[in-house]
């Protein structure tokens, strides 16, 4: 962590990626991840929400996985996620990041590039994936019943289905938690690997 008034040594913030598939629980984690270690919280939903609305409103689409919004929106979601990140980091300020980073735990060189921009502004970045079986993320989908999941429970049973390619493990080196401990033991996990 750092200290007021001393330089930042690159690669000693924890800059922690939480990723995982809808509903496993990243933001819950993610909370009590900075009320352990301090710093912030860049929840991508809370970031960019605002503009995905107006630009979901003047494309005429509402559902966040559908490929015309998602290519819309995509890439700057991502940047500014990314920027706050690098913003944090260079004042001296641990960073948890919350979204689905689904390129970036399935390519190597999408995982690299975030890993550098995040070591060179001074975190030491660590990939965290929460783990659930399907049938507690639909479940956790019907009890929150956000509206941001209602297309998904339109189609329960096909969309049951495509939760095996967003349950998969990344490719990329992860630490992996489990999704039904409390967010509790999970940030201990993680605090306990970034301090080893």
């Amino acid at each position: 962590m750092s200290v007021p008034g001393h330089q930042v040594e690159p690669g000693i913030l924890p800059a922690i990626v939480v990723t995982g598939a809808p509903a496993t629980g990243k933001s819950t984690t993610a909370r009590e991840l900075v009320r352990q270690l301090g710093g912030a919280l860049l929840d991508q939903d809370v970031a960019t929400g605002p503009l995905v609305q107006v630009v979901s409103r003047l494309v005429g689409v509402h559902d966040l996985d559908d490929p015309t919004l998602a290519g819309l929106t995509r890439d700057a979601r991502y940047e500014t996620l990314v920027a706050l990140a690098v913003d944090n980091l260079r004042a001296g300020s641990p960073v948890v990041l919350v979204a689905p980073f689904t390129a970036e735990r399935r390519d190597a060189h999408a995982w690299q590039s975030l890993n550098d921009q995040l070591a060179k502004a001074g975190g030491r970045p660590l990939l965290v994936w929460i783990s659930l079986p399907a049938d507690e993320i639909v479940g956790r989908l019907r009890r929150r019943a956000a509206p941001r999941d209602a297309a998904k429970l339109a189609r329960e049973r096909d969309y049951a289905a495509d939760l095996a390619g967003l349950t998969a493990a990344p490719d990329v080196p992860h630490l992996v938690l489990d999704g039904l401990s409390s967010s509790a033991e999970q940030a201990r996990r993680v605090v306990d690997a970034f301090s080893r």
